[in-house]
């Protein structure tokens, strides 16, 4: 992988309480690649205009959803925009986001039923970072060739 352009990531995975729970949740092997690269942190729910903590929410098709039923769709598009734009502004080509978000996840998200349970899925922001070229990771996959 390309080793000298900065490398966008989830704010959450450096520890940044910016949660939907007002937590963050720092990886050992990302806080040791801020090391030995440029990071660009993100958080695509506050970019997007959501306040932490937050309901939490899940993507059911194209629509992000709390429990309740309360849409959140356009914060999450305009977070996931916001974030697209800050990688193309930095020429970023990979993506470090956390797993498993309707925001960041690659690969697998929640149902959109709160249920726990994961189904073949992108999140909105990796999404559009996908659209764009971005190698989009998480924090469950094999990091060692960033490090």
């Amino acid at each position: 992988m390309d080793d000298s352009s900065p490398i966008l990531v989830s704010a959450c995975l450096l520890g940044v309480p910016c949660r939907y729970d007002g937590t963050g949740f720092a990886d050992e092997r990302i806080l040791a690649l801020s090391k030995k690269r440029h990071l660009i942190p993100v958080c695509p729910e506050q970019l997007g205009g959501l306040p932490t903590p937050r309901p939490p929410v899940e993507r059911h098709d194209t629509r992000v959803l709390s429990r309740d039923e309360r849409d959140f769709t356009a914060a999450f598009v305009r977070g996931a925009e916001e974030t697209r734009r800050l990688a193309r502004l930095f020429s970023c080509r990979i993506a470090i986001l956390k797993a498993n978000s309707p925001s960041c996840g690659s690969g697998q998200i929640y149902d959109g039923c709160f249920r726990g349970r994961l189904i073949p899925g992108d999140g909105m922001t990796a999404t559009l970072l996908k659209q764009d070229g971005l190698t989009v990771l998480s924090e469950k996959d094999d990091l060692s060739s960033l490090l």
